[in-house]
């Protein structure tokens, strides 16, 4: 049938997912903002409708509580990695 996109279409920016993460990880890193690239896309919502119609899929967790889910594996991930 093609490509099924799975993902949330609630919309975020790059800037809204940055500020998510560092809210729940409590980074102080700073947000440096660049000219985007030609081919940057200006919309990044997944249209999940063939998930649903084909698969039966859909999204049962939020962007905020699914990164509050996954940054605790990436964390391991990094402590576990060698030096």
């Amino acid at each position: 049938v093609g490509p099924v996109n799975l993902g949330n279409p609630q919309e975020l920016t790059v800037v809204q997912v940055a500020k998510l993460i560092l809210g729940i990880t409590g980074g102080r890193s700073k947000l440096v903002h660049r000219e985007l690239p030609p081919d940057d896309p200006k919309v990044r919502r997944p249209d999940i409708a063939l998930a649903r119609r084909v698969l039966g899929w859909e999204p049962k967790v939020g962007p905020e509580d699914g990164l509050r889910r996954t940054l605790p594996y990436f964390k391991t991930q990094l402590e576990q990695a060698p030096s």
